[in-house]
């Protein structure tokens, strides 16, 4: 409600009204996070949240906070906060700023909807909805590249959204009430729903996929790049790939249930897609010139572990496949935030023109350094954490090849990224960067280089007390514990 009564704010304010529209931007992103923590001490304290109404016969509007949807809403409040601080920055002196926080606005409220939603229905309308408001903010530049870019993504989404509708109502008619719940609907299947229950669910994953970027449904993902970095940070990290991996996870875990989609042989082809989708993703990012396109490769590949986790059919698994929901939208923001700051300051959108890049901004040099080692899964750091735990939660259930699968991912991400760095750190200083630093000692503006610092800084915290009370992955542990059905 904070996000979409910002939005209707900031539409009507006048390109000139800076301050104002950043005191509604920053005001409505704080109080969301307020808010937002309050809910979650309530459900540790076993408090319940809901707003539910009927629409129409049938059909019922829900609105649920749990320990699962406060994961990806409790990601996104933050990392939202972030994002906006470094958008206000970003696109200072930008024309047409009102109607991007006006539309960035509604994106967020669409995706804690989606990560409220009680039911399928209630998910489906906030997520067309987000698909809707994050079309204007791909398109936003308005030069033909990337009007191209927003055709192929709203061909793809609309297209995911149709499927994903056909799914749901052709669910409704066997099944009626689709609202979430831990388990899922189907302890035992019956032999005459056991084909029209592997068909639906394959809709639904495809018309999910889209937005999780499942492969062959990617393609709109890289096209996507030429968009403001606080978009393409919006993109990976806070809402629409999240957005479709988190209702697979829903599927899985609260439509279906772990024991019926094995049964049905489900979770072996989705496990076959994910892994696939891993491995080609980082193999489409070694060969990419453009940091954002390398990102947005890396975003195929790295999305794809959430799916897989669910896929390993024991708590270990599902467990590391939900805390990369976390960890992986912390690495990437970083990493899009570091990319974003090289164009700003020093005019570098390909990588063969970072060399060099440490000396003149550090800062952002270290930050980036760490997303990319976190993305490799170096130990401490959020990244290693979710594949020793996947690996472990894989040999426990004899899936021994997802082991194999995490290591020449690994493998590949060093490949890609570890090039970066010594272009970065032991490349010589392009002479044509601006010697002069326009932010007195700052290497950049502060809106920019702060919120990737922050997130430098979570990505470390969030593997190194991994085992406190306050991590991710203790919050993971308390939804396997309580709503997931083994």
């Amino acid at each position: 409600m904070t996000s979409l009564l910002a939005a209707v704010i900031i539409f009507t304010l006048p390109e000139r009204s800076f301050r104002l529209r950043t005191l509604v931007n920053l005001g409505a992103a704080v109080i969301k996070l307020v808010l937002v923590g309050v809910m979650i001490w309530g459900i540790v304290q076993g408090r319940a949240y809901e707003v539910a109404f009927t629409m129409v016969p049938g059909v019922r509007f829900v609105l649920r906070a749990d320990a699962l949807s406060m994961l990806f809403a409790g990601l996104s409040a933050l990392l939202w906060l972030l994002t906006t601080i470094y958008a206000v920055g970003y696109l200072e002196g930008s024309p047409n700023r009102s109607r991007f926080f006006g539309f960035f606005s509604l994106s967020v409220a669409s995706t804690m909807g989606i990560a409220l939603a009680g039911n399928l229905f209630t998910f489906f309308l906030f997520y067309e909805m987000l698909t809707l408001s994050t079309y204007p903010l791909v398109v936003h530049r308005g030069t033909p590249k990337a009007l191209r870019a927003g055709r192929s993504y709203i061909i793809y989404t609309l297209c995911g959204g149709a499927v994903l509708l056909l799914a749901i109502a052709w669910l409704h008619g066997l099944v009626g009430d689709l609202s979430f719940r831990p388990g899922g609907y189907f302890a035992e299947v019956e032999d005459a729903l056991r084909g029209p229950l592997s068909l639906i669910f394959v809709l639904l994953v495809a018309g999910l996929g889209v937005k999780a970027a499942l492969v062959p449904l990617h393609g709109w993902l890289p096209q996507a790049m030429v968009a403001p970095a606080p978009v393409s940070a919006l993109l990976h990290a806070v809402a629409v790939v999240k957005a479709g991996a988190f209702g697979i996870v829903r599927v899985v875990l609260e439509i279906y249930g772990l024991d019926a989609a094995s049964d049905l042989g489900l979770l072996a082809g989705l496990a076959g897609v994910a892994a696939f989708t891993i491995i080609y993703g980082s193999a489409r990012a070694l060969y990419q010139v453009d940091l954002k396109r390398l990102l947005a490769f890396s975003t195929v590949s790295q999305v794809s572990y959430i799916i897989l986790g669910l896929c390993l059919f024991g708590p270990v698994g599902v467990a590391g496949g939900l805390v990369h929901l976390v960890h992986q939208g912390i690495m990437k923001i970083t990493l899009f935030f570091c990319a974003g700051n090289y164009a700003e300051t020093l005019g570098v959108h390909r990588i063969d023109e970072l060399d060099g890049a440490g000396e003149r901004m550090p800062a952002t040099s270290v930050a980036f350094t760490l997303g990319a080692f976190g993305m490799i899964g170096v130990p401490p750091l959020a990244g290693f954490t979710t594949k020793w735990i996947m690996g472990t939660g894989a040999l426990a259930v004899g899936m021994d090849w997802v082991v194999v699968v995490l290591v020449v991912s690994s493998l590949l991400n060093a490949a890609y990224f570890l090039p970066i760095l010594h272009r970065i750190w032991f490349g010589e200083r392009q002479a044509a960067w601006p010697q002069e630093r326009r932010w007195g000692r700052l290497e950049t503006s502060a809106w920019l280089l702060w919120p990737a610092l922050i997130t430098a800084v979570l990505l470390i915290l969030a593997g190194l007390l991994a085992n406190l009370p306050v991590s991710p992955l203790s919050w993971v542990e308390l939804i396997v514990a309580r709503e997931v059905a083994l």
